[in-house]
């Protein structure tokens, strides 16, 4: 398909007769190329999960590390990412990365067939997994160019609220397609009881692992063809001025996801304990990430001709104050949302799938509960609502504001956060935690359907703070800043629950809402505000 040179859908004749059409064809091919991404960047949330039932002998520990590094490198994959549309054209960037997708889905594959695989090789595919976090910014970037800005809050939100639909679609199809020999190969036997959302699997039952990697190949194979020849690139002065070729372009983008890729590694290495490939050093996670972050837009600027060129122009965002603003406030939604739809199926199986009894004096939680729920038969309900009711965010602001919606939601979160760190605390110190469990689940839910319907109001926020040249970027760059929080939010929740205190990191969620709550109404919704609930 040939790029389309005239593109201009602010004008309502143009948008009628030419632009709706191509715009929505293209949306709705980008919807599932990003659900496929989100898929294959938090499976490892259901797949450590299933490797704890089959005994892989990793501690729970070590696992909570593959969701750690997926998450570090998927956000860092957006920081180059926010700038390809620019530089690469949308049609090349979306078929390119999506294709990229099936490297670790291969990988996965053939690593979970044997018990004996070790960590570091989980690690490595963890690391590629990142390729699904970074098509978030370029995605969203894409769609932002195709509509109109009095219609970009419903369009983003359908973009990132269906393409957000993988962590849950990952969360059920992956523990399903466990359960029979799709693709042939050995299975392994259940340690412990497993599930489904349709219900238990008991121990002893036979589980086909390897599945949860090849089942993302019947899905990516078909979306890179339908891609390639129906999306569309746009040679615009405010999209991609100067479009290369299609190999020139996929040459950019790998150049671009080395550097993400670099800085990742390297910053992995800094926090990591040596047991598990990292340095030793320990570095705080509160440093490393400031340190990621620039070291990856520091080098980016080291590039060569027109693609430095480029990129000193998309760069002039951040100057502007509104980028850090919404940086800030999009990682109280998104952040939240991504972090926690990473690490709830295995809170869930850490605090309510075991006891937590006193031993010879000391509190132990190592003793299996009998009556503990299933965390597969939960764990895709959080993401799901999150996902689901993001177009509706999006679609309400559109009619009454995006700084109001998104206050609304912020009270809401700070709220429910306290009351999931309430529960956590009374199941964590339980010898029957599912006694708790129904009010933590409910709590939880809100506080997912709080992150959805705010996200969705960010993207009209920006969209209507920024100009066209900026809006792309922007949502690429505030997207990358906030999917750290598929870092951090496992990271903190399986450090205190090391120290046998999850509650605390609830609280310290709810802080940062909190501060949220006076930024968001001191920028966009107080008396005089330079954008009054845009």
């Amino acid at each position: 398909m040939t790029a389309i040179k005239k593109w201009d859908v602010e004008n309502p004749e143009f948008w009628e007769s030419t632009g709706k059409q191509v715009a929505n064809r293209n949306l709705w091919i980008s919807i599932p190329s990003l659900l496929c991404g989100f898929a294959v960047w938090l499976y490892w949330g259901i797949i450590t999960i299933q490797m704890l039932n089959v005994g892989f002998p990793f501690a729970k520990s070590e696992l909570f590390t593959l969701m750690a590094v997926a998450g570090l490198t998927g956000a860092t994959l957006r920081i180059p990412s926010s700038f390809f549309i620019r530089l690469a054209g949308g049609r090349n960037t979306i078929v390119f990365t999506t294709a990229l997708l099936m490297i670790p889905a291969i990988g996965t594959g053939i690593a979970l067939q044997d018990k004996n695989t070790p960590l570091w090789v989980f690690q490595g595919l963890a690391l590629l997994s990142g390729f699904g976090g970074g098509n978030f910014a370029s995605s969203m970037s894409n769609i932002s160019f195709f509509f109109p800005k009095k219609q970009q809050g419903l369009a983003l939100g359908l973009n990132a609220g269906l393409g957000n639909f993988g962590v849950t679609t990952m969360q059920i199809l992956v523990p399903l397609v466990m359960t029979f020999g799709l693709f042939g190969g050995e299975p392994m036997e259940l340690v412990t009881t497993s599930g489904t959302l349709i219900g238990k699997i008991p121990a002893g039952s036979d589980a086909w692992i390897h599945n949860a990697g090849y089942v993302w190949l019947l899905f990516l194979i078909p979306l890179a063809i339908v891609g390639w020849w129906g999306m569309s690139n746009i040679k615009d002065e405010h999209v991609t001025p100067e479009l290369p070729n299609p190999i020139g372009s996929f040459s950019i983008i790998s150049g671009m996801l080395l550097i993400g890729f670099a800085t990742s590694i390297f910053g992995l290495w800094l926090m990591l304990p040596e047991k598990v490939g990292g340095s030793g050093l320990a570095v705080s996670k509160w440093i490393v990430l400031p340190i990621v972050v620039v070291l990856t837009v520091m080098c980016l600027k080291l590039l060569p001709g027109q693609v430095r060129t480029n990129l000193n122009r998309q760069y002039k965002i951040f100057g502007n104050t509104h980028t850090w603003v919404m940086s800030i406030i999009y990682t109280m939604t998104f952040g939240s949302f991504i972090g926690f739809a990473a690490a709830f199926g295995l809170s869930i199986k850490v605090i309510f799938g075991f006891q937590h009894v006193m031993v010879d004096g000391v509190m132990n939680h190592d003793l299996a509960n009998p009556n503990g729920p299933s965390a597969l038969m939960y764990a895709w309900m959080g993401p799901f609502i999150g996902a689901l009711i993001r177009p509706i965010g999006g679609w309400v602001a559109d009619k009454i504001g995006g700084a109001k919606v998104t206050q609304f939601c912020a009270v809401t979160m700070v709220a429910s956060a306290l009351g999931v760190a309430y529960f956590m605390k009374a199941a964590y110190s339980s010898a029957t935690p599912e006694e708790f469990f129904v009010p933590f689940l409910i709590l939880f839910l809100i506080l997912f359907a709080a992150t959805g319907i705010g996200n969705g109001s960010t993207f009209r926020t920006i969209s209507m703070v920024f100009n066209k040249e900026q809006a792309g970027p922007v949502l690429g760059w505030t997207s990358a800043v906030a999917a750290y929080g598929a870092f951090i939010i496992p990271k903190v929740l399986g450090e205190q629950i090391k120290l046998t205190t999850p509650e605390n990191a609830l609280y310290g969620f709810a802080i940062f809402y909190a501060v949220c709550i006076a930024i968001n109404w001191w920028f966009y919704l107080r008396p005089g505000a330079e954008h009054k609930n845009p």
